[in-house]
């Protein structure tokens, strides 16, 4: 059999890619090893499946800290707004949700996945689920797929769009980075991104704070000097292996890279309280203990944070909860809200890159024309979503690289087919 173009993973990326593909005139393929497709997109948002955001495009790119910049390129031709533009012309309704996010108004991912489908199907997209590719051997003027059954499948062009390692069980298993690099291509260090964090701390081991949520605080990261790294405000909760969360997963792939530099441990430093100053909770507390120097220090404090967060914090401060006020001193107070303003603490590693949500590092960006998709090593080889080194915060920024750069690869992969063609 012989293709002109052939896309390898059935995600995002590659649904995006074979429908680009085709619509540019391709006879193409999609080739997906596991018993659906879609399947990361079906998970995506707890089911509801984020497909985009709507941010500026600044904000998206600045929301990308992996190799984000390299999209400015991809999305000259096609961006975030194209995406909403196209899943809005096939009928999806999209709503906007806080900080830009872009659900299905049906609340379901289902009805992103089916209409990926349903314009495979309009455009004679052949469909190969249960296939894995055993090898892809690369020629001067066409490319040979081997299938597992060792059926042997001839193509003109290559989308490789399987992913990173993340999410193992949606098919994301690292099989294309072999391939890439059988091209010449580099596959950079890959690392755990979006992931919960662990730590050693005694109040981690012996379960203090597990369990406990804190919404809305400022979590920092430091580097081995104590300078800040990176600030992200949002929720997070202490877990039994350490802390996890919206704010915690934000900051994760900044403490991994400082793992990786050899680090045992890195700084963190969270603030229970953002939205106030030290002067501000200082005047507030001793203000409310003038007032009321009888009654328990726990009972002029509760409501400013979480009660068995107050608790562990008046615990090492070696305050009793049931200590009158008048019998504290100004300088307790001022350690108390030093605790409530910056908890400091050491994370020790993260979760394994098979628990993460987003996998860094991958396929070399300096190897890949940005404005194509194209392999600058090997004609009629593109690449497309997280198996290139590009990673984002989680919020529809990472399907929204996925989706830009299928979009490309599997536009100019059909283009390479007709050009050649043309000579």
């Amino acid at each position: 059999m012989s293709y002109d173009v052939i896309v390898i993973g059935g995600g995002p990326s590659g649904l995006m890619a074979a429908i680009a593909a085709a619509e540019h005139g391709s006879k193409t393929m999609l080739i997906e090893k596991g018993k659906k497709l879609g399947k990361k997109l079906a998970i995506s948002g707890g089911g509801r499946c984020n497909v985009t955001n709507r941010l500026p495009q600044e904000e998206i790119i600045r929301h990308i800290p992996g190799n984000g910049k390299f999209l400015y390129s991809p999305f000259s031709v096609f961006n975030n707004y194209d995406i909403i533009d196209f899943f809005e012309n096939m009928g999806v309704g999209l709503k906007e949700e806080d900080h830009g996010r872009m659900f299905p108004e049906s609340n379901s991912a289902k009805t992103v996945v089916n209409a990926l489908i349903n314009q495979l199907d309009e455009r004679n997209v052949e469909q190969h689920l249960n296939t894995t590719v055993e090898t892809v051997n690369y020629g001067e003027k066409e490319h040979i797929i081997t299938l597992a059954s060792q059926e042997k499948i001839t193509t003109k062009s290559i989308v490789i769009a399987v992913g990173g390692k993340a999410v193992p069980h949606t098919g994301s298993t690292g099989d294309g980075y072999a391939w890439a690099q059988k091209a010449g291509h580099t596959v950079t260090e890959l690392y755990p991104t979006e992931v919960a964090l662990t730590s050693s701390e005694s109040f981690i081991k012996n379960k203090s704070l597990q369990g406990l949520s804190l919404r809305d605080v400022s979590l920092t990261v430091l580097n081995k000097k104590s300078k800040p790294i990176i600030t992200h405000q949002m929720d997070m909760i202490f877990t039994h292996f350490g802390i996890s969360g919206p704010a915690v997963l934000r900051c994760s792939q900044f403490v991994v890279k400082e793992l990786m530099k050899g680090q045992k441990q890195v700084p963190i430093v969270l603030d229970s309280l953002p939205d106030k100053t030290v002067e501000n909770l200082n005047k507030e507390i001793l203000e409310q203990m003038d007032q009321s120097p009888k009654k328990a220090i726990k009972n002029i404090l509760k409501g400013m944070v979480p009660e068995r967060f107050l608790e562990y914090i008046l615990s090492i401060n070696k305050i009793s909860e049931e200590q009158k006020a008048a019998t504290i001193s100004k300088e307790a107070i001022r350690s108390i809200v030093h605790n409530m303003k910056q908890f400091s603490f050491y994370v020790h590693g993260s979760l394994s890159l098979d628990k993460a949500f987003v996998t860094g590092g991958g396929i070399s960006i300096k190897e890949v024309i940005p404005n194509t998709m194209q392999s600058k090593l090997m004609h009629g080889l593109y690449f497309s979503g997280e198996i290139l080194d590009i990673h984002g915060y989680t919020g529809g920024y990472n399907i929204t690289s996925a989706l830009v750069t299928g979009r490309l690869a599997g536009m100019n992969a059909a283009k390479e087919v007709v050009a050649y063609n043309g000579i």
